[in-house]
């Protein structure tokens, strides 16, 4: 699924809303397992949600395992 940044502090989390306007919050521990150093406001991102909750993180080219193509 995919999502844009609405907020994001390396040490409290990252907000992301969904294409359906759902915000979820992404924990500081979700964030440093994705290998990405920062995040803005507006960025996209993709996630993977489990009853509501965001348990990954991720841009498409960007970290361990990630091609682009």
């Amino acid at each position: 699924m995919q999502a844009t940044v609405f907020s994001h502090s390396p040490d409290d989390g990252t907000v992301v809303v969904t294409d359906e306007g759902v915000r979820l919050q992404a924990t500081s521990e979700v964030f440093a397992a994705s290998s990405l150093r920062f995040l803005r406001a507006g960025q996209r991102v993709s996630i993977t949600v489990s009853e509501g909750v965001v348990t990954r993180l991720w841009i498409v080219g960007i970290g361990d395992g990630e091609t682009i193509g």
